[in-house]
Parts: structure tokens; sequence; C-alpha cells
């Protein structure tokens, strides 16, 4: 399967899979302490499910699920602070701060999902 497509597919079910979480998390108050490792479980998916497909190699697995997480995250986190839900993750004193940081987080827990996603392509013969 062509790079570009995987990487389309991946942060495609990251993006409605977050955005879904957020607007739940939104009218859900118990739901809404958890957004922060929804994303990063959100975040590691993509990853998981870019590298599953693209099947390139540890290092293109780990560094494409960075970016697949990292851009579902961006998205995803920057919904819950236009929405105003941003004070129910804190991670510091401005919206803008909780951007960052979720970002970041994001993009290293969507690298890990790259890595298991070639794991899992090695193992099953696609890779």
């Amino acid at each position: 399967m062509p790079i570009r497509t995987a990487f389309q597919r991946a942060i495609v079910v990251g993006v409605m899979l977050l955005v879904t979480f957020v607007i739940f998390s939104h009218y859900l108050p118990w739901l809404a302490t958890q957004v922060l490792f929804a994303t990063m479980m959100i975040a590691g998916i993509a990853g998981l499910l870019y590298a599953r497909e693209a099947a390139l190699g540890y290092g293109f697995g780990a560094l494409g699920g960075a970016f697949a997480g990292g851009i579902c995250a961006l998205i995803g986190i920057a919904l819950a602070v236009l929405l105003g839900d941003a004070p129910a993750f804190t991670l510091g004193p401005e919206p803008r701060m909780v951007l960052i940081v979720g970002t970041a987080i994001s993009v290293l827990t969507g690298a890990v999902g790259g890595l298991f996603g070639q794991w899992d392509a090695v193992r099953n013969g696609r890779a």
C-alpha cells in the first residue's frame, strides 16, 4: 500500500476517534477528566495503523506514527480548547500550553504506536 494512503487513513481514523471523544467529553463531565489519556491512546492507535499498513521498517514506522499521532492530537486538543474544555486537563496556566504539551506527548505515543505497528507487520510477514 502506498505510504500516502496509509498515512491518510491513519490520520482520518485518529481524527474521527478524537473528535468524537472530545465532543462526548464536552457533554459528559465524568468523561472530561480522561481527555489527555484518550488523546494519547488514540495517537498511539493512529501510529500503529500507519506502521502496520506501510511496513517500511522501525525507523519509518516510528517517524510516520509520530507525525500521524501528532496531527490527530493537535486537531483534537485544539477542538477541546475551542470548546473551553482545556481546564479539565490542565497542564499549564493557559490553553496554549495544553496544546503544546499535549501534542508533544501524543507525538511520543504515536511513535511508540508506530514501533508496535511495525512489529506487527514483521510478525505477520507483511514487511
